[in-house]
């Protein structure tokens, strides 16, 4: 990959970083690999401009791997994507030695990056792999990039025409072997987009319909 950097932001030069690069290469497809991309130069950049400290490459490895659990690798598992992801990276960064506490981080980051209104709250990794994957889905904080970052992040990584349409058959795709998961998520709305019988879990009918209001069970 060429050297590509954006008010000072990098794709960190390491081992690390260039193994994750090849790993995430291999297992990906280039939408889901430049999606990747984007995300790490949003979250570094919202970083830098709210000055907040983070290690370029955990970030990194969190925004490589945050979609890896959609990949073909994963076709027979029956957990979240996104913990799928998570044990993924952890895997990953184990075999470079880091340390767990900054495992724990990026497994944070990646499980929960679908979670809005707590990564935030949580590691400068999971709060920075949060914003930079709502930046580069809806344009959420868009107004908070400059000009010039959004049009460099595009000029190098550019979203395509059919972005969206594309990303959401990827997410389908990989979320159609286990639709049960998505329930009480936004994916629920991919999987009721894309299969005309998939029924969203309703929590208060599963509030009003627990055995706590079953006459038979309370009588049980």
């Amino acid at each position: 990959m060429a050297v590509v950097e954006i008010s000072g932001i990098r794709i960190p030069d390491s081992r690390l970083a260039r193994e994750a690069t090849e790993f995430i290469r291999e297992a990906e497809s280039a939408l889901l690999f430049e999606h990747s991309t984007r995300v790490y130069f949003w979250g570094a950049l919202a970083g830098q401009r709210r000055g907040v400290r983070f290690d370029p490459e955990l970030l990194y490895t969190a925004a490589m791997f945050h979609d890896v659990g959609l990949t073909a690798g994963f076709k027979e598992s029956h957990l979240r994507f996104e913990v799928d992801g998570a044990n993924a990276a952890c895997d990953f960064l184990r075999s470079h030695d880091i340390l767990e506490d900054d495992m724990q981080n990026v497994w944070l980051a990646i499980a929960l990056h679908t979670t809005p209104g707590i990564p935030e709250h949580l590691n400068a990794i999971a709060a920075l792999t949060a914003e930079g994957v709502m930046m580069d889905l809806v344009g959420a904080g868009c107004e908070r990039f400059t000009e010039m970052q959004r049009a460099a992040v595009e000029a190098a990584f550019p979203h395509t025409r059919q972005f969206a349409e594309d990303l959401l058959q990827a997410l389908y795709e990989g979320l159609k072997h286990r639709p049960e998961v998505t329930q009480g998520t936004g994916l629920a709305d991919v999987m009721a987009d894309k299969e005309p019988h998939f029924h969203r879990r309703d929590f208060c009918c599963l509030m009003r319909n627990s055995r706590w209001t079953c006459n038979d069970c309370n009588d049980s």
